[in-house]
């Protein structure tokens, strides 16, 4: 962001994650310059951002994630995947890492939607591709956005604090739970249900 003149923190990136990547651009182009940005813009800014991204080393796996993904399995739940990156090499990333647990038609992601996240659009249409209702999902999110979309869309939604944000944004958003860690929803995962 710092090469379009967008000062953007920790802070922001968790505020603003789940969102489409798009969608944050321009909202924050119009925050800091005062400026409407085409679609065509932010897509290029998008790019660059993109490309960044993909020179990083790989991310690490949140410590307790596959542990927990088995127990939702031996639960009989779907497992599906709500994104606001439309990034051909996560879904890519995804797949390799997590495709015990996941079939690729259960990821949603920025181009399946035309609003994303705080929207409840996301969870809805991964409720058609998995087939369930909102009394049936459970939603486990790591962002204030993602949070009000699980919440909007009706469904139990579990708070995962993986950032720089007080866990009074999480619950103030609607979370019904909230817990510090992966871990520690694995180490619960069979007392909730």
């Amino acid at each position: 962001m710092a090469q379009f003149g967008i000062a953007m923190t920790a802070e922001d990136a968790y505020a603003t994650e789940g969102a489409r990547g798009i969608d944050t651009i321009r909202m924050m182009v119009k925050k800091q310059q005062g400026r409407d940005i085409s679609l065509e813009e932010a897509q290029q800014m998008y790019d660059v951002k993109t490309r960044l991204f993909h020179e990083m080393p790989d991310a690490h796996i949140f410590y307790g994630l596959k542990s927990l993904m088995r127990r939702i399995q031996r639960c009989g739940m779907a497992i599906g995947v709500v994104t606001g990156s439309g990034q051909r090499p996560l879904i890519n990333r995804l797949m390799k890492d997590f495709g015990s647990f996941l079939n690729e038609e259960h990821i949603v992601t920025a181009y399946d939607v035309s609003k994303g996240k705080p929207n409840p659009d996301p969870y809805l249409i991964e409720m058609q591709k998995t087939g369930t209702q909102p009394w049936e999902t459970v939603v486990v999110e790591n962002a204030p956005l993602g949070v009000r979309a699980a919440v909007a869309a009706q469904c139990l939604t579990i708070a995962v604090n993986s950032g720089p944000l007080s866990d009074r944004q999480l619950l103030d958003e609607g979370a019904d739970l909230l817990y510090p860690s992966i871990y520690s929803l694995y180490r619960d995962w069979e007392s909730i249900f």
